[in-house]
């Protein structure tokens, strides 16, 4: 499916992708800050990050896919050349970070021996063979990334907000439900 031109807001499923994407994303990010501060709760917390992470790297291939198939409407005019650059390598960075980090997770467990359980008895399969130096390499190669997540998350927002509330192009208004959006410079109504 091409991106029409008169289309300035994103798809309803691409919506309800991202924003069921960017709520699981930030609980595992919590979650998994939680486990550190919170020793006496890590066995609590880790039954939840788990599976969640599964459900992240499920949907983030979902969503990944359905982008190619249905590109994202036209950034603003406001938009520079370099801020496109900017904003597209950080979007598909975001993409492999969040197809990443649930695997080197996965990986951890696996050379920890620690199970992944699914559903009742049903375990994810080890995918490595247990290694203490290779569990602490995965350790800490998935803090860097979830850190790295962390920082284009922020820089994410932090470019939206500035948009939307200083630039006033709409930007925000692209990934919500179509309503009576506000005018601004730049903004076309959807």
């Amino acid at each position: 499916m091409s991106t029409s031109p008169e289309r300035r807001s994103f798809t309803a499923v691409a919506q309800v992708l991202h924003w069921t994407m960017a709520a699981m994303v930030l609980s595992m990010l919590g979650i998994g800050a939680a486990m550190v501060a919170s020793p006496s709760r890590f066995h609590t917390l880790i039954t939840l990050h788990r599976p969640l992470g599964l459900a992240v790297l499920g949907l983030v291939v979902v969503r990944f896919a359905y982008r190619l198939w249905n590109p994202p409407p036209p950034l603003p005019a406001t938009v520079s050349r370099l801020e496109r650059i900017t904003a597209t390598a950080s979007e598909y960075t975001m993409y492999g970070l969040m197809f990443a980090l649930p695997l080197v997770g996965w990986g951890m467990t696996s050379v920890a021996r620690y199970p992944v359980v699914l559903i009742g008895s049903v375990y994810l399969p080890n995918v490595l063979p247990h290694d203490l130096a290779l569990y602490a390499l995965l350790r800490k190669a998935h803090t860097v990334l979830a850190y790295a997540l962390v920082l284009l998350i922020l820089g994410h927002v932090a470019a939206v907000l500035f948009h939307t509330l200083v630039v006033r192009d709409g930007m925000l208004w692209r990934m919500l439900p179509r309503r009576d959006r506000p005018r601004g410079r730049g903004v076309t109504p959807a």
